[in-house]
């Protein structure tokens, strides 16, 4: 019996905050023995337009996928949209519209920690980010920190700088709410997924209480197996999943070797993934 390829269902590429292109992402997933990859950029569905998925019909399965950015305190969330309709109207109008919000929100944080810590960018630096044909974040300031020298690697540059000057301005977010969320991607032909549910910082008793909440709005799955969750918390996450009859889903959140260090498309973290089984991926059309 041949043996089952690996499933990877959380991925970005150039068009968000990756450093592959969608078609280097597919190359390399197909090198690793990957036989089902989802491409789920933050806030858009550019980067799945700009690929012949023709040409690797027999060799890998590819999911059109986006990663939806929701309202949360504390923590944050995040929830992927699983074999979208990457042309559906209102998802797009609608990230068309986070994308402004975004840009704002940079500026607004650039003038933050140019106030708090003296950071400051060159004008071409602004110029490239607001013409970016990616869906633009605070990861491109980080980038910037290194860049000048304020920052050694990504994660310094937001614990230092990013993530405070963040929360000092958390209130002119205009993030949707995962009800609004859950209704773009259901209405889009989706499947929505709680990712990496460890971002939230939820207790127990807190997190199942919002689960049953996000389902009762059509939430149909959680990603219990991700980079970041730990055994117990994989098994943990798989057992609210079974408790809510909610699917488990399953995802790298492969970014590349600067953005992500130490994070493999398909293994995870420390090979801690090579999901090869789904019941999730019968689902998808």
């Amino acid at each position: 019996m041949e043996k089952s390829k690996i499933i990877d269902l959380h991925t970005h590429t150039t068009y968000s905050d990756g450093e592959y292109s969608p078609k280097e992402l597919i190359d390399m997933a197909i090198s690793k023995d990957i036989g089902t990859l989802a491409i789920t950029d933050h806030n858009t569905t550019k980067g799945l337009h700009s690929f012949n998925r023709e040409d690797y019909q027999n060799d890998i399965k590819i999911i059109d996928g986006i990663e939806l950015s929701a309202e949360c305190n504390p923590g944050r969330m995040h929830i992927l949209g699983l074999d979208i309709d990457p042309n559906n109207e209102d998802l797009n109008k609608a990230m068309k519209l986070q994308e402004s919000y975004s840009i704002n929100k940079l500026v607004t944080i650039i003038e933050q920690i140019k106030r708090d810590y003296g950071i400051s960018f060159q004008k071409e630096d602004f110029v490239n980010l607001v013409n970016a044909s990616h869906s633009v974040g605070r990861p491109d300031l980080a980038t910037l920190c290194i860049k000048y020298g304020y920052a050694k690697n990504i994660d310094e540059a937001f614990d230092n700088f990013l993530n405070p000057a963040y929360n000092k301005t958390k209130e002119l977010n205009k993030r949707l709410s995962y009800e609004e969320c859950i209704h773009l991607i259901k209405q889009s032909g989706g499947i929505p997924i709680l990712a990496h549910p460890i971002s939230l910082g939820m207790e127990d008793d807190k997190f199942r209480k919002l689960i049953q909440d996000m389902k009762s709005c059509g939430l149909e799955g959680i990603e219990a197996y991700h980079s970041n969750h730990s055994y117990e918390l994989m098994k943990y996450y798989e057992q609210v999943a079974k408790d809510s009859n909610l699917y488990i889903s399953a995802g790298s959140d492969y970014h590349g070797p600067f953005k992500k260090p130490g994070v493999e498309l398909g293994s995870g973290k420390d090979n801690n993934l090579n999901i090869r089984k789904l019941s999730l991926v019968k689902k998808f059309k």
